[in-house]
C-alpha cells in the first residue's frame, strides 16, 4: 500500500505528546457505521479528550475500501488500527512506541475479542456483532483489554522483544496516513472532483491547439521536399516547351 500525506488542517487539533509511551486508547468497533462496541481507556494518562474525538470520526469513516491495517499520524502520537470481519481494532500510542508491537497487540486483541464472541454465540457471533444497536454492546471486554494493555506496555520486556523480532517483516508494508488526511477526506474527495472536471474543460480547450502543433510539424517536416519536388516540376515543364 502507497503512504499518502496532505497539508495539515487549521481546523483539526493536534497531539500535546503529553501521553505516556504506551496504548493509552482502545476501541472496537463495527466497520459499517462505526458503532463502538468496546472502549477501553488508560486512566494514567493524560489528554486523551481530544484523541478520543478523533478515534470516533476514525471509526465512523471506515467503509469496504478502508486499508486493513493503517497507521494515522496525530501530532506526537499514532493511531494504528487492524480491520477483520468488519470488526475495526483501534489503539493509540506515541511514536516512539514500535508500530510491529502496536499491530501485534491489535492481532492478539482481534484474536481475544472473537474467541469470546464465538464462546457465547457459536457461529452466530458475526451475526450478533452486525445486527447489535446498543453501544459499548461487549463492554464486558474491557478486562481483557486491560490485561493485554498490561502485557504490552514495556516494549523492552523479553517477551515483546521476541514479539516483534517474530513478526517485524509483515509490518513494513502497513499503509501510513495523516489525521488531517482521513478526517478531511470528504473535502479532498471534493477537490478531487472539481479539479478533474476543471481538467476535462481545460483538455477541450487545448485539444484544438494540439491538433495545429501536430499539422505544423508536419508542414515544417515535408515542406523542403514539396518545395524541391516544385521546383523540379518546373524545370521539366520549361525544358519540354523549348
Amino acid at each position: 500500500p502507497s503512504r499518502r500525506a496532505f497539508p495539515p488542517s487549521s481546523r483539526l487539533p493536534q497531539g500535546r505528546g503529553n501521553l505516556a509511551a504506551m496504548l493509552s486508547l482502545t476501541y472496537i468497533a463495527r466497520q459499517s457505521d462505526g458503532l463502538l462496541l468496546v472502549a477501553s481507556m488508560d486512566s494514567s494518562a493524560s489528554g486523551l479528550e481530544q484523541y478520543k474525538s478523533q478515534a470516533k470520526q476514525l471509526v465512523k469513516q471506515l467503509d469496504n475500501r478502508t486499508s486493513s491495517k493503517c497507521s494515522i499520524e496525530t501530532g506526537d502520537c499514532i493511531f494504528h488500527y487492524i480491520v477483520e470481519a468488519g470488526i475495526c481494532y483501534l489503539t493509540l500510542a506515541e511514536k516512539s512506541y514500535p508500530k510491529a508491537l502496536a499491530f501485534l497487540y491489535l492481532q492478539e486483541l482481534k484474536d481475544e475479542f472473537e474467541t469470546s464472541l464465538q464462546q457465547e454465540f457459536q457461529d452466530g457471533w458475526m451475526d450478533e456483532v452486525a445486527t447489535t444497536g446498543k453501544m459499548y454492546r461487549f463492554i464486558r471486554f474491557d478486562k481483557n483489554i486491560q490485561r493485554k494493555r498490561r502485557e504490552f506496555a514495556d516494549p523492552s520486556t523479553s517477551s515483546n522483544v521476541r514479539r516483534m523480532h517474530e513478526d517485524l517483516q509483515q509490518v513494513q508494508s502497513i499503509m501510513r496516513q495523516n489525521i488531517n488526511d482521513v478526517l478531511d477526506r470528504g473535502n479532498k474527495l471534493d477537490d478531487v472532483a472539481n479539479v478533474s472536471r476543471s481538467l476535462a474543460t481545460e483538455s477541450k480547450k487545448y485539444k484544438w491547439g494540439a491538433r495545429k502543433l501536430s499539422l505544423a510539424a508536419m508542414w515544417r517536416q515535408y515542406m523542403p521536399l514539396a518545395v524541391v519536388g516544385g521546383v523540379a516540376l518546373v524545370l521539366l515543364v520549361v525544358l519540354w516547351f523549348r
